[in-house]
Formats: C-alpha cells, structure tokens, sequence
C-alpha cells in the first residue's frame, strides 16, 4: 500500500493505492513525468527509505515498511513544508 502526503500544496495520490502490480504501474507513469529525477537509498526515521530529488532539490522523501523480506507500505511525503529538513542534509 502506498499513502502520500502533498500538504495540498503539490499533487500526491489522493487515495492508497494496493497491490504491488498497482504500485509498480503507478510508479512507472510517475516516473515518465519527471525527467532527471535522481534517487538516493536513505535512512528515513530508522527505516529503509529514498529520497527523489532534481536538480538538487528535494521532491518527495518515502519511507518504506518491510516485513519478511518484503515492502508491504509506502509511505511518501511530498509537502515541501515536511520536506525542509531534507534540504538541509547533505545528500551527496
């Protein structure tokens, strides 16, 4: 399941979306619509994570809960207001 968060102020999905074919279709047509996005394997509040930015700015920084092996949630945060911190850290 993935859950975003955009704060209203940048687009996110509205509604979870379930199933890892659904997830993979969607991350497919989002990733079409953003050319030289750069993402970065992180450490996101003690869990696996990725942080996508362009152009050196921090666009979305996701969160990921593994069990047995497996992503079983996704959870993203696209409001730039969240994401202020992480335009703090060195991501290089």
């Amino acid at each position: 399941m993935t859950t975003a968060d955009g704060g209203g102020l940048v687009g996110a999905v509205l509604r979870p979306i379930e199933g890892g074919a659904r997830i993979a279709q969607y991350m497919v047509a989002i990733a079409d619509k953003a050319p030289g996005l750069e993402l970065l394997e992180r450490s996101v509040n003690g869990a696996p994570g990725q942080v996508a930015r362009r152009a050196g700015v921090v666009m979305t920084v996701a969160s990921f809960d593994v069990t047995d092996g497996r992503v079983t949630r996704i959870w993203a945060v696209r409001n730039p207001e969240k994401l202020r911190p992480w335009a703090r850290h060195d991501m290089s």
